[in-house]
């Protein structure tokens, strides 16, 4: 076989996907709840089923049978979909630049490729808050650009705790970062930023000239109660922070508030035009985002903005319970176990450190339940699929078991489903330490 690219060679599935790969091999008849990726299993909103249902309608662009190609750009109706969910949250959206892309993830992608150095001028990286999404960290990859990282610490009482301004100031100063990417209601650790760590933030990202990236997938999934809003980089003001117009830029998508997962929507949004325009010649290389996608999550354009509001709030109510649960009966079903105090987002982080030792690693439990590892509940045999941590912090951040023996526990199975978690990770982690008893921490 003729040889291949040194980072294809060594490529392997991503954390929040690896479990479900391993299971795919499994040949007995195992049964598998997955909890490793965020794929939401909730229905889209009315509106877009409706398209859905009716896509070869007369009234329906495809009534002839016939998918043509979008502009670049993305269908004008796509575009103020979203410029109507951002108005919906508060923020005043009609100045802003919005692009249409293959979900969020092309968006990551392309900022990616827009902000970040390439080989030519490495001293350009993205800065990440670690713990963070993994796949910012395999688009860099893949994209030969550098990643640098500040880390958070998960406390006893479940809190990610941020390094103090000085300290991230400190990493600025050293590594010279180009941008800064911050995902306000986060994956993987469930933290909601407020409004003021955002201001402060952005404050360092203008006294540096560092383009400021919002990954806004979650905003308006929040479960506490003090938040006077959505928090999001378009709160912010020209008063609060001088200079922060013309470098800002949010990452938008279909898959999770609405729902759309299998769509393949997002956008790029931005108050700088000479990149938005550049970003769109870019993607020309790409066509076009999903015609049919597109087409479904436009219906959101001609929703009331209190239409929009109800429907965010109805997610809100379906998540905040479930996760609130899985807390509580977490810690009762493994006592030692540390959860994490999700106040947004769909996760919560599973941190196992005072029940095994140095040797134990996440991703090697991760592996054993999906590829050979059960418990039998009513006669059947089943097993738990969740994402490990390690990947979500960079290599020089993993001591002091920063990832090494933490899970991500994403909140998109049926209630019913999920009721069954703390049960199965504690039966098949005690298990695991009876087939493994090396990674026991000793008492």
């Amino acid at each position: 076989m003729p040889k291949l690219s040194n980072h294809i060679a060594n490529r392997k599935p991503t954390a929040i996907r690896n479990a479900s790969v391993q299971f795919a091999l499994r040949q007995d008849d195992c049964r598998a709840i997955n909890v490793a990726i965020g794929n939401v299993s909730l229905p889209m909103h009315p509106a877009m089923q409706e398209r859905l249902r009716h896509l070869t309608a007369p009234e329906s662009p495809f009534a002839d049978g016939i998918v043509r190609y979008a502009p670049t750009l993305g269908l004008s109706e796509a575009r103020q979909a979203f410029r109507n969910i951002i108005g919906a949250s508060g923020y005043y959206a009609d100045n802003l630049y919005i692009q249409v892309t293959d979900g969020g993830s092309q968006a990551m992608e392309l900022v990616i490729v827009a902000c970040c150095g390439d080989a030519g001028n490495a001293n350009m990286p993205a800065m990440l808050i670690d713990a963070a999404y993994t796949n910012y960290r395999s688009f860099a990859q893949r994209l030969g650009r550098r990643i640098v990282s500040f880390p958070r610490r998960l406390d006893e009482e479940g809190n990610f705790n941020l390094p103090s301004l000085q300290e991230i100031e400190e990493i600025i100063q050293r590594e010279r970062p180009n941008a800064l990417v911050v995902i306000p209601y986060d994956n993987p650790t469930g933290q909601l930023y407020t409004h003021q760590m955002l201001v402060d933030l952005a404050k360092l990202c203008v006294k540096y000239d560092m383009w400021m990236i919002s990954d806004e997938a979650y905003r308006e999934l929040y479960y506490v109660d003090h938040c006077e809003g959505a928090v999001s980089i378009w709160a912010l003001t020209e008063m609060e922070v001088p200079g922060i117009t013309g470098l800002r830029i949010s990452i938008e998508t279909a898959s999770k508030v609405w729902n759309g997962c299998g769509l393949r929507v997002g956008a790029l949004v931005t108050d700088c035009r000479d990149l938005h325009l550049r970003l769109v010649a870019e993607n020309t290389v790409n066509l076009c985002t999903n015609t049919l996608g597109q087409w479904i999550f436009g219906a959101i354009a001609h929703l009331s903005h209190g239409e929009i509001r109800a429907w965010f709030q109805r997610q809100r109510d379906h998540y905040r319970p479930l996760m609130e649960k899985f807390h509580q009966e977490m810690e009762e079903a493994l006592p030692g176990v540390i959860v994490s105090r999700a106040d947004a987002s769909l996760y919560e982080v599973v941190d196992l450190r005072h029940l095994v030792n140095e040797k134990f690693s996440a991703d090697g439990f991760v592996v054993w339940c999906a590829s050979e590892g059960f418990v039998e509940r009513e006669g059947q045999k089943v097993t738990l699929l969740t994402a490990p941590m390690p990947e979500f912090y960079n290599a020089s951040n993993l001591a002091d078991n920063l990832g090494r023996t933490q899970l991500r526990i994403a909140f998109v199975e049926s209630a019913e489903n999920l009721a069954q978690v703390p049960d199965l990770l504690s039966a098949l982690f005690r298990r695991y330490l009876e087939l493994n008893p090396q990674f026991k921490r000793e008492a």
